[in-house]
């Protein structure tokens, strides 16, 4: 897995950039209200553009994480990535996994 993205844990989600070949933008992961069980727990925006979305899992090892989608016009598919806490629980990585 490769790190695409830092952010830092706010009081309404998660700031931060994503940097990738075709992206270096400023961006914030913010809670949405859940309306059913396949809606997303957040949505993802670059300024005031949704580029994705993310759920709450929870890994083999009780682990909490955001597993995320993001979708670029210049993206051939969509991009999947995790927001994983980086240890201190202010700070995360967003890896990227094919």
């Amino acid at each position: 897995m490769a790190t695409i993205g830092t952010f830092t844990k706010t009081s309404n989600g998660y700031i931060g950039t994503i940097k990738t070949l075709s992206l270096n933008v400023e961006a914030s992961i913010q809670p949405f209200n859940k309306g059913n069980e396949k809606t997303p727990d957040f949505r993802i925006y670059a300024g005031t553009l949704e580029i994705g979305a993310g759920w709450k899992k929870n890994s083999a090892a009780d682990c909490e994480y955001i597993s995320c989608k993001l979708d670029d016009p210049i993206f051939p598919s969509p991009i999947y990535a995790s927001l994983i806490a980086a240890g201190d629980g202010k700070h995360f990585s967003l890896m990227w996994s094919r």
